[in-house]
């Protein structure tokens, strides 16, 4: 499959690149490529600034949309939210822009978004086609996903994989909570009764690849592994991973002290379930959250 693909150089992209045969990667700097991407054609696009250069998707049957500004690096000021909000929704809109002129498209478009759109729903066994919330998460995935849905019209399948917390070895959450925990000073969040969609990181490249491939799948599939589980049995299960103890819980309230809005992220309760995956054969590699902690703390 030959492929373009935006956010490569993130922690996601780059795995997702190691599955592709030397896919076209669109970036700000095309000269500072990290190593994992040495030797891959790469165009130079600024998301907000307009379309991406044709000449990126010459002969190009997939594009897999993954640039994002960061949530979970530094606090959500006006001018953060802005950020993540713009980079989504306008980046997006300026992608298909590019492709929509396109004489010879490509056939699909695979665009990330993530289960914000659910927002904090409790015990709620959470699938496609569970509504949206509200909220400034769920507002920014919803505009996303409707962005991304307009490739349809010029005739890319279009789908936007939702992703829950991603877990591996060099990079996302674990990179910064795992030192936490190896000092044996962490500890669940909140009351630790919230659930938490997770998805290994290698399964979440495998699954950007296959609903490229499977016609069926279009529109919202669900990035996480098929067992949610709690915050406290998270904690537990990282604890036993790094053997360590896990006794310092982080109270709410000390959260939202420090992290402002973003705490909420962390205190969200939502128990999603791939079920469009699933039900198109996908083969999860990692069922278990022991399993997938395992690899990503070895």
């Amino acid at each position: 499959m030959r492929a373009a693909v935006t956010g490569a150089t993130g922690f996601i992209g780059k795995q997702l690149c190691a599955l592709l045969d030397r896919p076209k990667v669109l970036t700000r700097n095309p000269g500072a490529l990290p190593s994992e991407l040495s030797g891959l054609q790469a165009f130079q696009w600024e998301p907000l600034a307009g379309p991406p250069p044709p000449a990126a998707f010459e002969g190009v049957e997939a594009v897999f949309h993954l640039a994002g500004e960061p949530v979970a690096e530094g606090r959500w000021s006006a001018k953060k939210k802005d950020a993540i909000r713009n980079s989504r929704i306008a980046g997006t809109r300026n992608l298909i822009a590019g492709l929509a002129p396109l004489r010879d498209k490509p056939q699909v478009l695979v665009s990330a978004s993530a289960v914000g759109f659910y927002g904090s729903r409790g015990g709620e066994m959470l699938t496609e086609k569970s509504g949206a919330a509200e909220g400034f998460l769920a507002d920014v995935c919803r505009g996303w996903e409707s962005e991304a849905a307009k490739a349809e019209e010029h005739g890319i399948r279009a789908a936007s994989v939702r992703i829950g917390l991603v877990l591996g070895k060099s990079g996302g959450a674990l990179q910064k909570i795992v030192p936490i925990f190896k000092l044996g000073a962490g500890g669940p969040l909140g009351n630790g009764r919230q659930w938490m969609p997770w998805i290994h990181a290698a399964d979440l490249a495998r699954l950007f690849v296959y609903v490229a491939e499977h016609e069926a799948m279009r529109g919202p599939i669900n990035g996480t592994a098929a067992s949610p589980v709690t915050n406290k049995q998270f904690t537990r299960a990282l604890a036993k991973a790094v053997r360590r103890p896990a006794l310092f819980p982080a109270p709410a309230f000390a959260l939202r002290l420090m992290l402002g809005e973003f705490a909420e992220v962390l205190l969200a309760s939502q128990r999603v379930v791939p079920q469009a995956a699933l039900e198109n054969g996908f083969q999860f590699e990692f069922n278990e959250l022991a399993d997938a902690l395992a690899a990503a703390v070895r």
